[in-house]
């Protein structure tokens, strides 16, 4: 079985067993405990062993882009930048859009001598009794098993869009100024001028974000006062 074989049998046998019960978050950070369970890679079907795999994704509060924003920030290939034109011809540069981030938090690895059903009716008992409305369990396939997360994420990002789209428009966040800038972008800025203000950011952050989205002359005589006081 060659890597892209292994990649869609992966993919194939990912079962989210227990989503959560909430959408991601659309003004905050939302942590989601997971619970994976695989069966070991060495199993001959006759040993009862289950792999569990704890742990939590954080999820970033969603932000405004657009196209152009996007084609201003690095580390994207040649094919992902070509996608960006692409998307700009079609919707134009300053478009709207949700950018989500996303960071893996493992709480370590238990071997359990038991059957992968017992294991996770014995989970699901301890989620409910924790009352958590942010946990999932899923299942995978042991060798890739980040596959398995990694498309729990991609598949729970898409179920909170329209939810995360419909709040942001209501609050007039995704209107989009002369500028070509999204209204909920300049509330970021100010966010990010604050938290600059109080030392929690470096300059260097401040002055990326006014950059990608042009902004950086606009600002520039607040951005530099900030270090004459």
């Amino acid at each position: 079985m060659n890597d892209e074989e292994k990649l869609s049998r992966a993919i194939s046998l990912t079962q989210v067993l227990r989503p959560p019960r909430q959408a991601l978050a659309t003004f905050g950070v939302t942590n989601i405990e997971y619970y994976l369970v695989t069966q070991p890679v060495y199993c001959d079907g006759l040993t009862a062993e289950t792999v569990v795999r704890r742990g939590r994704v954080v999820a970033n509060r969603p932000r405004i882009v657009t196209p152009h924003y996007l084609s201003q920030v690095e580390g994207f290939s040649a094919d992902a930048r070509h996608y960006l034109t692409r998307l700009m011809a079609e919707h134009g540069p300053h478009a709207p859009g949700i950018y989500y981030t996303y960071r893996n938090e493992p709480g370590g690895l238990d071997i359990m001598s038991d059957n992968l059903r017992a294991v996770i009716e014995k989970i699901n008992r301890e989620i409910d009794e924790k009352n958590n409305p942010l946990a999932v369990i899923i299942k995978g396939m042991d060798e890739m098993w980040d596959v398995s997360l990694m498309k729990f994420i991609f598949e729970m990002t898409g179920n909170s869009f329209g939810e995360n789209i419909r709040e942001l428009g209501s609050r007039g966040l995704l209107h989009v100024d002369d500028d070509g800038v999204p209204q909920g972008a300049r509330l970021r800025i100010e966010e990010m001028f604050s938290q600059l203000y109080r030392g929690a950011i470096k300059p260097g952050e401040l002055k990326d974000e006014l950059e990608r989205w042009g902004l950086f002359e606009a600002y520039q005589d607040r951005f530099l006062a900030l270090f004459r006081r």
